[in-house]
């Protein structure tokens, strides 16, 4: 099995939780001590990334994988040598994806497929982009949009999401000021569980 690395953004005010998913995993820690947000801290780990030489799996503070996560991510991983994965697909955020979700896990589950795809990442709960592309997203870095976003645009190409997420989140109350100044009032969990 190819070796596979993590690394955990973190936000000051969740210390304690993301020291604790980075031990579990044996991850590299990011905290964000000031306000700096999710964009600059994905960013940072994305450079962090580009400098193993290695996969890296991203998780946020906020993540909560299911037992076995690292064998099952690496399973995936395998299969999907060269295409951004996440590793989370979630209810509730964003809402204008949610109907077009449902509708593809139908149909997976009607063609007895394992995952689906998208063309934008639209959560950054769990990812891992490909290694061929890490030096590509972080040089088309886009500062200004959300870190999901940002990430998913310079990355380009399609989006594998299993079905079953390998991670669910905590659904906590947001600590980034999001740029739409929307609350998040949604439910934010899988969509399915592996």
């Amino acid at each position: 099995m190819a070796e596979i690395r993590f690394v955990v953004v973190g936000h000051h005010s969740r210390r304690h939780q993301a020291e604790q998913l980075a031990w579990s995993l044996r991850a590299h820690l990011l905290i964000d001590e000031g306000h700096h947000g999710a964009n600059w801290n994905h960013r940072r780990a994305l450079e962090w990334a580009n400098e193993q030489d290695c996969r890296v799996v991203i998780l946020e503070d906020d993540a909560i994988p299911v037992s076995g996560f690292t064998d099952k991510a690496a399973d995936w991983l395998a299969q999907f040598p060269d295409d951004l994965v996440s590793f989370y697909l979630g209810t509730g955020r964003p809402p204008q994806y949610q109907r077009e979700i449902a509708g593809l896990l139908v149909n997976a589950d009607r063609t007895q497929g394992d995952y689906i795809s998208l063309s934008k990442l639209i959560h950054g709960v769990c990812y891992s982009p490909p290694r061929s592309k890490l030096q590509h997203i972080v040089s088309k870095w886009n500062n200004t949009m959300a870190a999901d976003y940002a990430v998913g645009e310079a990355c380009g190409g399609r989006v594998i999401y299993p079905c079953y997420s390998l991670v669910d989140h905590a659904d906590l109350p947001t600590v980034e000021r999001h740029p739409d100044n929307e609350p998040r009032t949604e439910r934010r969990r899988a969509w399915r569980l592996a």
